[in-house]
């Protein structure tokens, strides 16, 4: 084993005379290969969530006197626009390498409706997981002294709606409902955010839908959660990311909220931003698969018998890296 992954990824070629262009210009190059895929996820989700966790404490925490004597520094569309801008930064930033999937919702979608492997979704969520984590300890250690001085203490942590008065800084980094929803009604608005930027991936990285030119996808993808924000935030706070919620709220846990953030409604956690994201994810995907994407990266699209015989097939017409313009290099 050792033996062959030394020859298939350390040993150099033999380079010829003249010029010669090689993406393993050394053994460094051939390490970072193998897991590039996996830690452009991470940094683009840990990039995602350290700056829309950032503008949520900028906004909430400057709203408060003893922290911002000079006035509020935000209000709700500022938390609109600053994570969708986040949005498009992480996918900006691995949307060449990986796909820019940042979410398990979209990972798992695209495993279920398209061509994209099993084999890579539990190290493509696993990262993203670690990425949301990540991001959130930075913001919380950038923005500790804030927090402290918004909860009464270093000692004091809260979630919303733990008790009257709470300062509830713990929303902030992860998804609480608002206290007249049910949990029919946070499940089904989940769903729907999901449900709403899945489809809107899918069409914008349709080759027959009018797709942008290479690089604006993540343009696209801040006005799409501009409207999602605008219309399905304020109920459950749509994290319509599983990792994006699950990394902070496990972190949370780890720095003085306890067991709060998860036993939160009856473990909200799972069921509202990790369970109903994702089905909220593979239902749209399906339903645009199903009635209007026309590539072969399709299970809708698979060959039938009669087509088979006469060796025929759709049409590629997913463009799954959105950053690189002409024939994929990596």
């Amino acid at each position: 084993m050792i033996q062959f992954l030394h020859s298939k990824f350390l040993e150099e070629p033999a380079i010829p005379a003249g010029e010669y262009i090689t993406k393993y210009p050394n053994r460094w190059s051939r390490f970072r290969e193998v897991g590039r895929e996996t830690m452009a996820e991470f940094i683009g989700t840990m990039v995602l969530v350290f700056l829309g966790t950032s503008v949520s404490c900028q906004v909430t925490l400057g709203g408060n006197k003893l922290v911002s004597p000079g006035g509020d520094k935000g209000v709700w569309i500022s938390i609109v626009i600053g994570w969708a801008s986040a949005v498009a930064v992480g996918v900006w930033i691995a949307g060449g390498i990986s796909g820019g999937h940042l979410n398990p919702a979209v990972t798992i979608a695209m495993a279920v409706w398209r061509d994209f492997p099993w084999r890579k979704v539990p190290t493509f969520v696993i990262a993203q997981t670690l990425g949301a984590f990540f991001g959130a300890a930075i913001t919380y250690g950038n923005y500790l002294g804030a927090i402290n001085i918004a909860e009464g203490g270093a000692g004091i942590r809260t979630i919303p709606g733990q008790f009257d008065g709470a300062a509830g800084t713990a929303g902030m980094f992860a998804t609480f409902a608002m206290g007249y929803m049910s949990n029919v009604h946070c499940f089904f608005d989940e769903f729907l955010g999901a449900f709403t930027l899945l489809i809107f991936v899918c069409a914008i990285t349709d080759q027959n839908n009018g797709p942008p030119p290479a690089g604006l996808v993540p343009l696209g993808l801040f006005f799409a959660l501009c409207v999602i924000g605008c219309g399905l935030g304020m109920q459950t706070g749509y994290a319509i990311n599983p990792a994006r919620d699950f990394g902070p709220r496990a972190f949370l846990a780890m720095v003085g909220y306890g067991h709060h953030p998860f036993s939160y409604r009856n473990q909200y956690w799972i069921w509202c931003p990790i369970i109903a994201s994702i089905l909220g994810g593979i239902a749209g995907v399906g339903l645009y698969d199903v009635f209007l994407f026309l590539g072969r990266e399709s299970v809708t699209n698979r060959p039938d018998k009669r087509a088979r015989l006469v060796h025929a097939q759709a049409m590629s017409a997913e463009r799954t890296k959105p950053g690189i313009t002409g024939i994929e290099l990596v």
